[in-house]
């Protein structure tokens, strides 16, 4: 995990054949006392619950408080949130009520989390961090905007709205943090993105952090970083030590809910994430398991936002035990007791794969992965095993002693 290159992207106006190899040295700070970071700050890191910094944030919270342009990417986990929240809070002018810094991501539901993490750590600053996502109150967030923010952390929709309204003002905004960035910069949101981006003062620091950071994706950073820092753990270090990962064949579709139901005992030891692929199939696993008496959750993006965050709230208090959901849950949602992730459908994408199974084993808590594959889908396993350098096992009977 050490060796972590640091590279630094080079600026060509042809970037086909940019190779982000240009290594330069970044410090390795070992401890949260090193960095010169303001007591009151220590203050909250501590009181956390962290103790030492882990291998990103060793080496990124510096270059971001020293506003470099930072691209990060470090395996699912090992604290990128706190690693671009504690560098905010270093740098934010608590007396001047205005927003300062902007963090967009790609799901509500990240989105909070994100403030929750500022929150908490800027405990003993009097700092001021709004939420602002789809699917609630407008009036609630204008009220909020109006009555300043330091810090905004929001999904790109609503906060462009905000900005378009004239509600969020970006003239003071030093700071620009893309969470789970490949997904951001991905078709769906990259207008929207681009949209927030034209309205920041030129010289603003762009911050991007994610656990997979595709090729096009870099390709496409030149166009709004300045001389870029690129922080990365090695693709093969990306398999996810401690997270043992296992395949169940199944000859038939409707053999996996036979499967999932003798699994289920195995499933409320602790708590368990099962993903599909569709919303549709989320609404029917869960009528069908509640049919057959089993307790579980559900949560996709088409629910209204009052139930999701209810949903959250009650599995992350672990009464609920079994979450059935889409990928909407599979990026930095961090629920500590979760250290079983079932695949009831393989992903559509390798990247998908690390950040499902990253729910298990956060931070280097021990975790497991169950795949449910039919014939079809060997094919896919394989290329994701390669892909990651990972071995995946057929399931041990005695699964429930491994979590």
């Amino acid at each position: 995990m050490d060796d972590i290159r640091v590279r630094r992207v080079v600026q060509t106006e042809d970037l086909s054949n940019v190779e982000f190899e240009t290594s330069e040295d970044v410090e390795v700070i070992s401890s949260f006392d090193n960095m010169s970071l303001r007591e009151e700050l220590l203050r909250g890191i501590y009181a956390y619950g962290f103790e030492k910094p882990s291998a990103i944030q060793q080496r990124a919270i510096k270059p971001i408080v020293k506003g470099r342009d930072v691209i990060a990417q470090a395996q699912s986990g090992t604290g990128k949130t706190a690693t671009f929240s504690i560098a905010i809070l270093q740098n934010l002018e608590t007396s001047v009520r205005e927003t300062q810094v902007l963090c967009l991501s790609p799901t509500r539901e990240l989105a909070v989390q994100i403030q929750k993490v500022i929150l908490a750590l800027g405990d003993f600053m009097n700092v001021q961090c709004h939420a602002c996502i789809g699917g609630t109150n407008l009036g609630e967030d204008i009220r909020k905007l109006d009555y300043g923010q330091h810090v905004v952390s929001g999904t790109p929709g609503r906060v462009f709205d905000m900005i378009r309204r004239r509600v969020l003002r970006t003239r003071s905004i030093k700071m620009l943090v893309l969470d789970e960035a490949d997904e951001m910069l991905n078709k769906g949101f990259k207008e929207q993105i681009y949209d927030v981006y034209r309205y920041l003062p030129p010289a603003t620091q762009v911050v991007l952090i994610s656990a997979t950071l595709p090729h096009e994706i870099l390709e496409m950073t030149s166009k709004f970083m300045t001389d870029p820092i690129r922080i990365l753990v090695k693709r093969d270090e990306l398999t996810l030590e401690g997270i043992k990962q296992f395949f169940v064949a199944v000859e038939r579709e409707e053999w996996k809910f036979d499967t999932l139901c003798d699994l289920y005992d195995t499933l409320t030891i602790t708590q368990a994430v099962i993903f599909c692929n569709t919303k549709r199939k989320v609404d029917w696993l869960t009528e069908k398991m509640r049919e057959a008496n089993f307790t579980v959750s559900s949560m996709h993006g088409d629910m209204p936002q009052k139930e999701r965050d209810a949903i959250m709230k009650e599995f992350r208090s672990g009464q609920s035990r079994v979450l059935i959901t889409t990928d909407v849950w599979a990026r930095g949602i961090d629920v500590q007791q979760v250290s079983l992730v079932i695949n009831y459908d393989l992903p559509n994408n390798r990247e998908l794969y690390i950040h499902r199974i990253g729910r298990s084993g956060r931070f280097g808590r021990k975790g497991v992965a169950i795949n449910f594959v039919k014939s079809d889908d060997i094919r896919i396993l394989r290329d994701i095993e390669q892909y990651y350098s990972t071995q995946i096992d057929e399931m041990p009977m005695n699964v429930a002693d491994l979590i």
